[in-house]
């Protein structure tokens, strides 16, 4: 018997010699990567979910995995306690993550204009910004949506107490169809204006950026401070530019394997926010516009949501 085995195990170490002569040893797994989404998966998300279905993850020798968060605040923090690589969030917060020591650090970029609007009914009074003075305006999250409207309505003479804020949670749709409020402020240009219209309505836009706010990126990748320089990350964007270009060639395929992946997001609301979310992709993620990430950061403190603006290579260093 023993003679049986250790003569087996002499073949196999045969194989195993004559393998590795020929090129024959086993592929080398591929680097994981896991990636936390700021939402629910949403037509946002597409360059990851192409990335991930024509497998242009696996040809960068990639395994990642995408998780919807079921906290929206929770990747950052998780990120940086390193429980996960790379979160999808917002240029925004990010300010906010440095000044809580969070030792985070943006290195690509998803969405490279804002989403984020002041929307109002198209049949109702406001016709201008000016016409939210007494108004009521719906919001989900303070602080933020604080300045943005702020700056906004100071851009039509007027000030925060010329209206009256109302917290609607995330039911900015519903708050603005039912009257509950005149104008929401926050809500997503791609998917809030094609939920009025499904809900019979037809609604109206104010761009904070046409507004007095500085432009800014509205979805970014971060990861922490000390994975910088890992070879991973150009990998992923690498990864993440192809499936971009593809969607921008091929947007109907690019949708088919979009659905095929998500089916339940096979609606209307969907189809429509793919299309109006396509030209919103940045064509270059890795690419870092420095002087977007400082007049934001002023922005922020002229708003007193940060105490100082640091240098934007501690927001966006560059990868090596």
């Amino acid at each position: 018997m023993f003679k049986t085995i250790a003569a087996r195990a002499g073949t196999l170490l045969v194989a195993l010699t004559l393998g590795l002569a020929f090129g024959l040893a086993p592929a080398a797994a591929d680097d994981k990567l896991t990636v936390l989404l700021d939402w629910y998966v949403n037509p946002d998300h597409a360059p990851l979910i192409i990335a991930q279905e024509k497998g242009f993850f696996k040809a960068h020798d990639l395994d990642v995995e995408l998780v919807a968060p079921a906290d929206p605040s929770a990747p950052p923090r998780l990120v940086a306690a390193g429980q996960a690589d790379i979160a999808v969030s917002y240029q925004p917060n990010l300010y906010l993550s440095v000044k809580e020591g969070l030792p985070l650090v943006r290195f690509g970029t998803l969405i490279s204009t804002p989403l984020t609007a002041l929307v109002v009914l198209k049949d109702g009074p406001i016709t201008s910004i000016a016409d939210l003075k007494g108004k009521t305006v719906g919001y989900s999250v303070a602080g933020l949506e604080d300045a943005l409207l702020g700056t906004m309505l100071a851009s039509a003479g007027l000030k925060p107490s010329d209206v009256t804020m109302i917290n609607v949670n995330f039911a900015l749709s519903p708050a603005l169809v039912a009257g509950k409020v005149d104008a929401v402020i926050g809500a997503y240009r791609n998917f809030e204006l094609t939920q009025i219209r499904l809900e019979g309505k037809e609604g109206r836009a104010f761009f904070p950026e046409e507004h007095g706010v500085p432009v800014f990126d509205e979805l970014i990748y971060v990861t922490r401070k000390d994975m910088i320089a890992d070879p991973r990350l150009k990998r992923f964007l690498a990864a993440v530019e192809e499936a971009t270009i593809y969607i921008l060639n091929h947007p109907d395929d690019a949708w088919a394997l979009f659905v095929k992946a998500n089916p339940k997001l096979d609606d209307e609301l969907n189809r429509t926010a793919w299309t109006d979310t396509l030209r919103r992709f940045t064509h270059a993620p890795a690419a870092l516009d420095e002087g977007r990430y400082a007049r934001f950061g002023d922005f922020m403190k002229s708003h007193g949501l940060i105490d100082k603006v640091e240098p934007v290579s501690v927001y966006a260093p560059a990868l090596p």
